[in-house]
């Protein structure tokens, strides 16, 4: 089942698709059928610059563990960085 609901958060970072690297400014995050992984449903996420058009795009498809997993990577390399090495410029 779909839910059709998608979190959107502005973002600040790089991304690299087709064409390259290109400067990330949004990440939608939704449950629904993947395009490509071969499973029902999927937590897939679009890094994306829309003002850049539909190149601009990074998207992944995981698994509800993989993007547990995911996040608790994340909170780890996080915490284990020294403080303020991951802050904005």
């Amino acid at each position: 089942m779909c839910t059709y609901v998608t979190e959107t958060r502005k973002m600040a970072g790089s991304g690299k698709g087709p064409d390259g690297w290109f400067p990330l400014t949004q990440a939608s995050v939704y449950v629904d059928h993947p395009f490509h992984a071969p499973f029902e449903h999927t937590v897939n996420i679009d890094f994306a610059a829309p003002e850049l058009g539909p190149a601009a795009r990074v998207a992944v498809e995981l698994t509800e563990e993989s993007a547990l997993a995911l996040i608790e990577a994340i909170k780890a390399a996080l915490a284990a960085a020294p403080p303020g090495i991951a802050a904005a410029g």
